[in-house]
């Protein structure tokens, strides 16, 4: 029997597992951006 697959040619679980995987890795890139910016801003404040 086929498994009901998109364009893409991945299922709606692997779709989903992928997401969580993205957000989460989103969520701890901009984190780490955000707080380089702020070790910037300490070292050098450009405002």
């Amino acid at each position: 029997m086929a498994e009901n697959t998109s364009m893409s040619g991945v299922t709606e679980e692997e779709a989903k597992e992928f997401h969580g995987i993205f957000v989460q890795s989103m969520t701890t890139f901009f984190g780490i951006v955000i707080v380089a910016h702020i070790l910037a801003w300490l070292w050098r404040p450009w405002l």
